[in-house]
């Protein structure tokens, strides 16, 4: 029998690693966000930063272990067999749960899942042992349960939310008004004061949050004078504030990037410090267990009294995870997609929006506009007229260069995300309060940005969408973790160990299968040629840029176009589905272009103005060519999923020599414009007649086969619905590549001119 729970062992101990590298992918957004966003230190410096404060915290993490053994469920009601059972549904829960929330890029709070799951799995557990027995009915589940924690956890979920959104909204209001955008041209002291509040926060957040919970030996008599809060704050600010003015003014060194450094190196170290619990808390606890249970003779009947007291921890274990947590946090690039959806929602500038505006996101932002009217009106103009003063960018003196990759945001907000983050999780730990370290996190970025104005009506909708998508997906966490947890220690309680195999096999195979459609969408992003933006300000640059778009488009939209055909005549659903996505993502890339406008004519010169109207006229042209092709997978995939009657011969016969001609076409025109050899359309411009008689002859012939035999209704819509959007995204070809002709033969005129 004692073998059976060393398995279970070695399982937990697989999944324990496993968990650790979800979780960290999940939850470098919490302290890497800032630094990555502000672009404040280089890319390689932050991780070194964060992988010194991973593994300083990860070694002061051992007092939280006792959450898992006995924070949710109490032991003293359990036998040996009921903790093993919980403790294996809740991690294979965990590494499902977590997996699947990096793989759809979302940030998720680890310490609700594993709370919500050690919840659902007892109280299943606690239901099996309360119908055992003859004496005991649901009203008796409170024994079982740590009520009191789960409706803490819970409050603490709320009010962490609205709590850091506004606090964060506040103090970036407030210190932009203090230090405004141009915050590089105000007076140095209060840059020094700024620091001397920011470092202050830090310190005593490092202090209390990170290095409390560690064994430093001789060093412990340090925290003897932290343990008055007031006192410790009130030194350490006029020490912080002088040392700020020295480093500002003697020195002359930038407060904003130590602020940034060391509020990384806090965040990770009080990441590792207190979410390590969430990944490998329940293992530790089930290896614990054994040991007790062992020690006691192995009796069958055993309650895990022991869980509820205090165990010796187990440093080489913590060890041991710190450097895989540091090894994720290198390698993972889920981790990356994790960290850029929380940077997008907060970054300064407009762009293209991850997220899809919804009724809830323009109700809040329509009655906000409101509401921020009213209160405009209330207050003194000149006091409106001061805020707004306070909130001029500061112009930019030069281009951004091509495809530079700007700063999501500046530093100063980078230093107050970091600062508010800091100080609301040490108040929240002095007061021995549960609290999640994404929540904080991201709703203080969330806040900071709304003060700092990048929720503008032109972006708002979207941001504030994307905001409810996290947030309802933090609630969907602990909804799923309740129930998926108590399914799963339901089928391990009645299958024993195969059920354990098989969901232990399930977990693999699902993670397998996660981490290879992750593998291949980043092969097939980098193998697609995206569609980057013109950014030259001549209209020569322009024709040459602009045709890498073309030529991208037409490379795309012949393999769409043969793929969609060939699969309508095979009824190759599958197919056309592929189809159909792939023209949805060329149809928002092109939108993308279209959205940019705007910057694009800003950075014009003033004798480049012909150029916008060329490009205007070259992506309302790619527009249409992207609608036809939609149009096309569209009407083709809707035809075989709703099994209407399939092409007959003669049509499929009268496509195919149209595929035929359209991929010549496509092929011609996409090498033309990929060598930019614009002399050559004069000859594709020539076909138009032909391949245009081709088709109108292909209508008419089906237009007789209408009229002599019984058609199908639905067949002939669909098969003139292909052939006239064929016809005009031929013409639209053709006019794109008149466009690039004629504009090449007047610039080979002027050159001509020139050079005698």
């Amino acid at each position: 029998m004692g073998d059976v729970y060393i398995y279970m062992l070695v399982i937990l101990a697989g999944l324990a690693i496993t968990d650790l590298v979800v979780g960290v992918s999940n939850d470098a957004v919490n302290f890497l966000n800032s630094a990555i966003g502000s672009k404040a230190i280089s890319f390689k410096t932050i991780m070194i930063i964060a992988s010194i404060g991973i593994a300083l915290g990860a070694l002061s993490s051992s007092g939280m272990m006792e959450v898992a053994r006995k924070g949710i469920f109490n032991p003293s009601e359990f036998f040996f067999d009921d903790v093993m059972i919980i403790f294996m549904a809740v991690m294979i829960t965990d590494v499902l749960l977590l997996d699947f929330f990096n793989s759809m890029g979302l940030p998720t709070s680890t310490t609700v899942s594993i709370v919500f799951e050690l919840l659902g799995a007892a109280v299943c557990i606690s239901l099996i042992k309360i119908s055992n027995s003859p004496t005991e009915t649901f009203l008796n589940l409170g024994k079982y349960i740590a009520s009191d924690t789960a409706i803490e956890i819970v409050s603490g979920i709320l009010l962490s939310v609205v709590v850091a959104f506004t606090i964060g909204a506040v103090v970036q209001f407030l210190s932009r008004l203090m230090l405004t955008f141009n915050y590089r041209k105000r007076p140095a002291f209060l840059a020094g004061i700024f620091g001397g509040l920011s470092l202050t926060s830090l310190y005593y957040f490092i202090l209390v949050k990170g290095l409390k919970g560690a064994d430093l030996g001789a060093l412990n008599f340090i925290f003897e004078y932290t343990s008055n809060v007031y006192t410790t704050l009130a030194y350490g600010f006029v020490f912080w504030t002088i040392f700020s003015l020295i480093y500002v003014y003697v020195i002359k060194w930038d407060i904003y990037k130590l602020i940034i450094i060391m509020g990384t190196f806090g965040l990770a170290m009080a990441f590792a410090g207190n979410d390590l619990v969430n990944f490998i808390g329940v293992p530790i606890g089930a290896y614990d267990a054994y040991n007790v249970w062992q020690a006691a003779g192995s009796p069958a009947d055993f309650t895990m009294d022991a869980l509820a007291g205090k165990l010796p921890s187990q440093k080489w274990l913590l060890m041991v995870a710190g450097i895989i947590m540091v090894l994720t946090l290198w390698f993972s690039s889920k981790a990356q997609a994790v960290v850029k959806t929380s940077v997008d929602l907060a970054r300064q500038d407009s762009g293209t929006e991850r997220f899809q505006a919804n009724a809830l996101s323009r109700y809040l932002v329509r009655y906000s506009l409101v509401a921020a009217e009213g209160i405009k009106r209330i207050m003194p103009a000149n006091a409106n007229k001061y805020i707004a003063s306070k909130f001029e960018k500061a112009p930019e003196s030069t281009l951004v260069p091509r495809n530079a990759d700007r700063p999501a945001f500046d530093y100063v907000r980078a230093s107050v995300n970091l600062m508010v983050a800091s100080v609301l999780i040490s108040v929240a730990t002095s007061y021995k309060l549960p609290l999640s370290t994404t929540y904080v996190t991201f709703m203080v970025a969330m806040g900071t940005s709304l003060a700092d104005r990048a929720w503008g009506t032109e972006s708002a909708v979207y941001r504030i969408a994307g905001v409810l998508n996290v947030i309802g997906g933090w609630f969907f966490t602990a909804f799923s973790a309740f129930t998926a947890a108590a399914i799963f220690a339901y089928i391990i309680y009645m299958g024993g160990m195969y059920a354990i195999v098989g969901l232990v096999a399930l977990a693999i195979v699902l993670i397998t299968r996660s981490f290879l459609m992750h593998k291949k969408s980043q092969n097939v992003q980098k193998a697609t040629d995206e569609l980057k933006r013109a950014e030259s300000n001549t209209i020569q640059g322009i024709i040459e840029e602009s045709s890498d778009i073309v030529s991208t488009v037409f490379k795309r939209g012949k393999h769409m176009y043969q793929n969609t055909l060939e699969g309508l005549m095979t009824q190759d659903l599958s197919s056309l589905k592929k189809s159909r996505k792939v023209s949805k993502k060329l149809a928002g890339e092109i939108d993308n272009l279209r959205n940019n406008i705007y910057f694009f004519i800003k950075n014009l010169d003033e004798t480049s103005i012909g150029a916008s109207k060329f490009y205007i006229n070259v992506l309302g042209h790619l527009q249409d060519v992207s609608q036809s092709l939609d149009y096309i997978s569209k009407a083709s995939a809707d035809h075989i999923n709703n099994n209407h009657k399939s092409l007959k011969f003669n049509q499929i016969k009268d496509l195919k020599e149209i595929i035929l001609q359209l991929q010549d076409i496509f092929g011609e025109v996409q090498q033309i414009f990929s060598a930019k050899e614009f002399g050559k359309l004069e000859a594709v411009i020539h076909k138009k007649r032909e391949i245009l008689v081709l088709v109108d002859h292909k209508i008419e012939k089906q237009v007789k086969r209408t009229k002599d035999a019984d058609e199908s209704p639905k067949n002939t819509t669909l098969y003139f619905g292909l052939l006239l959007e064929t016809r005009d995204l031929l013409n639209t070809v053709i006019q794109i590549a008149e466009q690039y002709y004629t504009e090449y033969d007047v610039n080979r005129f002027d050159r001509d001119s020139e050079s005698e």
